[in-house]
Order: structure tokens, then sequence, then C-alpha cells
């Protein structure tokens, strides 16, 4: 006797395709951007860094729970692409030295830590398929290998912008509590003299202010020869 043969596969339905289709790495990549560009779009809109010719609010009560708000907030804007020496600026003016340390740390770590789940979550898939350049695959495979350290020396590096730091280690293979720890860690120098200096802003005259306005400037210029010198480097190569 013959076999039966075997029954069809039902077609899938039309909701099953557009689900599969929604939750493609591509159509997730799409909603990424447009979350981006939101942000951004946002930013220009609202235009926070008036704040420094306008001058600051009202300085709040000091209380946990204005510190809390405000490092919230922090980390928001901080993924809607406001520059984070403004923030850092705010924070000082706002509540001093230590509580203002302690806020935009908080927000530092805060907003690293959702864009690196919008990278992780909706680019990661597909950005990695476009890692084929030799130096695409190595800084891939530095924050792969060696998140911790290689993701130190990046917040230590103020010539690094913020949001591409969260983005390339979404899109490497390091692990979220390695690039969180490190995030807070590395970003304690370059944080705190910009808070140091929002604190003493109404004493320009003060050494706490010429320090940490002499550290900002040590370290940019800092920054800006290393960056020519590798620059320099690669156009010979």
């Amino acid at each position: 006797m013959l076999d039966p043969a075997p029954a069809a596969r039902p077609a899938e339905g039309l909701a099953v395709r557009c689900t599969r289709a929604l939750l493609s790495p591509w159509s997730r990549f799409s909603l990424l951007v447009v979350v981006l560009v939101a942000a951004a779009s946002a930013m220009l809109l609202f235009e926070p860094q008036r704040l420094l010719t306008t001058g600051w609010p009202d300085r709040p009560d000091g209380g946990g729970a204005a510190v809390v708000l405000f490092a919230a907030a922090y980390g928001v804007c901080t993924v809607a692409f406001v520059p984070r020496p403004l923030l850092n600026l705010a924070a000082g003016a706002l509540f001093g030295s230590q509580a203002g340390l302690a806020a935009a740390l908080a927000g530092t770590v805060l907003g690293a830590g959702i864009s690196f789940a919008l990278g992780r979550v909706l680019g990661q898939d597909a950005l990695r398929t476009l890692l084929r350049g030799r130096w695409l695959r190595a800084a891939d495979g530095q924050l792969s290998r060696h998140g911790f350290r290689s993701m130190l020396a990046l917040r230590l590096f103020p010539g690094v912008p913020f949001a591409a730091a969260n983005y390339c280690a979404a899109v490497s293979r390091m692990g979220c509590p390695a690039f969180l720890a490190a995030t807070g860690l590395g970003s304690v120098p370059n944080t705190a003299a910009y808070v140091v200096a929002g604190s003493e802003a109404a004493s320009p005259a003060s050494p706490a202010f010429l320090a940490a306005t002499g550290f900002i400037v040590l370290t940019g210029l800092g920054a800006a020869v290393v960056a020519w010198r590798r620059r320099h480097r690669l156009s010979a190569r």
C-alpha cells in the first residue's frame, strides 16, 4: 500500500507574516533610528543650551527628591543628545559639588544604560552584519573580549562622544554590568571637574573653580593632541 501523502502545511496568516517583518533586525533598527531622530529633534526644538546664556533656574531645596528627579531627567536628556558638560554644570550650580556629583554620575549611568538597552535590543542584530572592515572588527573584538577596561579607557578619554561609546558597546558582545561599571568609574574625573566648575561659577576667582577649569582645558587639549596624532598615523599608512 502506498503511504498517505503528507498533509500540506497551512499557509502562514497575514498576522504572522506582519509580526515576523516587524520583529526582523532591520525593522528594529529602523525603529531605533526613528527614536534617535525624534530625540535629536526634541533637543533642537527645546534648545537646552540656552541655560548657559539665560541663566540657571532658581536653586531647588536640595532635598533627596530633587536630586533623584534631576538624575532621572539627566539620564533621559543624555539619550536625547543633550551635551553632558551642560548637564554637569547645571548639577553643580543647582546642588553643589557633592550632591551635584552624585546626581550627575547617577544620571550618566542611567542614560548610558538606556542607550545600551536600545542599541542592544533594536540595533545589534542588524549592525553586526555590517562589521566587515578591519578597524570595525578590531574595535568590536576589543570591546567584546576586554569590555570593562576598554570602556573605562573610553570614558576617561574626553574626546570620545558619550553616545557613540554607548552604541558601540551595545553592538559588541560586551556585557551590560561591565559596561555600567566602567561608565560609572571612568566618568568620575571629567564629571567632577564640570560639577565643581558649575558650583563655583559665582566665584570665578576661587581656587576650586580655577582648578576645575584648568583640568577641563588640559584634558581637552590632551584629547585633541592624541586624536590628531592617531589621525596623522592613519593617514601615513
